[in-house]
């Protein structure tokens, strides 16, 4: 295995390499948490954690620059803990396996997280530099922000004293981010009182997997396929034609990502198992057909399996079957004066039926506060009716674009001039912490940007390891040439 460590710069990659040896999935923070503050302890800068769980580090300013715009660099510590089916890694305990594939770095059967590990190893490249040259320089690395933003979401005011913030967790390199989508977690729940099963019927479980998964942001527009969405539209199909019944689902497990997985465990009476066969066979090519050129490696089976005891009341199968397979998930609209960037979505993320338990959760995003709520109430109405408890929680706002920014301003005068040709500017559909952060601290002049990154949130992740370098060069000049207060 080659040793990501060695890549040039040397300084980013050995970070993100002792980050990745770190279990840090979203939850379970402690020990990244002490790693960051024995790291600031050893390279000499001040650092605390805060009330909210955040990591904060302050350096000084190089000798002469303390008249200089203070710059916060931010990134969020915590990873999606994404894992693939054979894989049996544990993310609280285990550290994360890399390997370079060409101009790739990856990771085996996980999620890598360099989302936002890229972004963290930057600021700890920067506090442990002696040669770099900076105005008072502060690190921002956040908790949580993965399932929620709660270290945004409870940052402190006033305890933050920059002018500038950068935010190092966008994805495409040669892109500003200037703008970014606000979101809602929408949790839809019903507790009810199993039923027993027919004891002369038979039980299959019925899998889908392959799917691509993703983002839920920022690939919530290419159109991939939803494991939960596919899954409801095959069982309503095997209710109605081989008197199928609901035991369990159980697809999708981060509200921020496409679900790429789902199972089912349906009874159904002996006579008609191999018709229920014949319907798997019959709907995996409609899928097929269907997402032609988007998803290729979707596998769709039903095995035998023992009958489970207990089943969902057909009237509860049915309504919550009906508002999974009618509730809106994917685009809703683009931006009318940005057509290319998606404004409203939904992800149906997450689908867990057992035990008298059902549960259904969205993130909702959109950078328009009145269609956010529309779109949220939609999904409300659509599972209220079902008999199901809807909450609407996390919310957080978008964060508007300012194209007239004197840091974006520099950013792309640095990058013309080192790279020859002109950067691009975008505001984004995924939830950045930018815009909490922006409702504490509303003086800040604020742009995101990155190394390359693809599909964030899947065992797919990978960073381009020939992005980084200039990313970083970017990154020292521009805190070099920020001018004064």
């Amino acid at each position: 295995m080659s040793e990501i460590k060695n890549l040039k710069p040397e300084c980013i990659w050995r970070n993100f390499y002792a980050l990745t040896q770190v279990p840090r999935p979203s939850g379970h923070l402690e020990k990244i948490q002490q790693f960051l503050l024995d790291f600031a302890a050893k390279a000499g800068v001040e650092a605390f954690k805060d009330a909210a769980g955040n990591i904060v580090m302050r350096k000084p300013a190089t000798p002469g620059m303390e008249n200089r715009k203070g710059i916060i660099l931010q990134a969020h510590m915590d990873m999606v803990p994404q894992k693939s089916k054979e894989s049996t890694h544990n993310f609280v305990t285990d550290p994360i396996e890399t390997y370079i594939d060409g101009d790739w770095v990856k990771a085996k059967g996980t999620t890598l997280g360099s989302d936002d590990g890229l972004g963290v190893a930057a600021i700890m490249a920067v506090m442990e530099a002696k040669d770099l040259k900076h105005g008072p320089v502060e690190g921002l690395i956040t908790a949580d922000e993965e399932t929620g933003m709660f270290g945004a979401n409870d940052l402190p005011e006033g305890e933050l004293n920059g002018d500038i913030l950068l935010n190092l967790d966008s994805e495409t390199w040669g892109k500003f981010v200037i703008g970014s989508a606000g979101g809602v977690d929408i949790s839809a729940t019903l507790d009810y009182k199993e039923v027993e099963t027919d004891s002369e019927d038979s039980a299959v479980k019925v899998t889908l997997k392959g799917l691509r998964g993703g983002h839920s942001g920022l690939e919530i527009h290419e159109g991939r396929a939803n494991a939960n969405k596919l899954m409801v539209r095959f069982v309503r199909d095997a209710i109605t034609e081989c008197e199928a019944r609901l035991a369990t689902w159980h697809g999708g497990n981060m509200r921020n990502a496409i679900p790429f997985e789902c199972e089912t465990v349906l009874t159904l009476p002996k006579e008609n198992v191999e018709a229920l066969k014949d319907l798997v066979a019959e709907w995996k090519e409609t899928f097929e057909n269907e997402y032609r050129g988007i998803e290729s490696g979707i596998e769709f089976f039903a095995t035998a399996v023992e009958t489970p005891s207990h089943e969902v009341p057909e009237e509860i199968q049915d309504n919550i079957i009906d508002a999974i397979y009618a509730c809106h998930n994917g685009v809703t609209r683009m931006i009318p004066s940005y057509p290319t960037v998606v404004e409203t979505s939904s992800n149906l993320a997450i689908i867990n039926i057992a035990d008298g338990k059902a549960s259904v959760l969205f993130l909702t995003r959109s950078s328009n506060e009145t269609m956010k709520e529309y779109e949220a109430t939609s999904l409300e109405s659509c599972f209220s009716m079902a008999g199901m408890k809807v909450v609407l929680s996390g919310s957080y706002n978008g964060w508007d674009p300012n194209p007239n920014s004197d840091i974006l301003n520099l950013l792309k005068k640095n990058y013309k001039e080192m790279f020859g040709k002109e950067a691009t500017e975008q505001a984004d559909h995924a939830g950045l912490e930018c815009s909490v952060i922006l409702g504490k601290y509303p003086h800040l002049d604020v742009v995101s940007f990155g190394p390359t990154l693809c599909s964030p949130h899947t065992t797919g992740e990978r960073c381009c390891i020939s992005t980084v370098a200039p990313f970083w060069e970017l990154l020292k000049k521009t805190m070099e040439t920020v001018g004064e207060k």
